[in-house]
């Protein structure tokens, strides 16, 4: 089972860290990482496997959101079911 995350806001030091931190805390391995600063905006979407994690999907979602209040960023996870039957169209 795989999940997407993404994270979009203003760019600052250590957001990298404080999401994968998150993610290795629950078991969470990243399959793939991708991300970019437009001017001061910064972008990141990871594909990660949540088949070994040690938190079931919401709370690790309700966790992200947490995480991305507290740093002023939007942090998005969604299973890959989902996202996929979104952009299936």
């Amino acid at each position: 089972m795989r999940a997407v995350i993404t994270v979009i806001g203003k760019d600052t030091t250590g957001i990298i860290a404080a999401v994968s931190n998150v993610l290795k805390e629950r078991d969470i391995n990243i399959l793939d990482i991708n991300q970019s600063v437009m001017s001061d905006m910064f972008v990141m979407v990871m594909l990660v496997d949540i088949s070994r994690g040690n938190v079931d999907f919401a709370s690790l979602s309700d966790e992200l959101v947490a995480l991305g209040d507290k740093m002023g960023l939007k942090i998005l996870a969604m299973h890959e079911d989902i996202f996929n039957t979104m952009h299936r169209i």
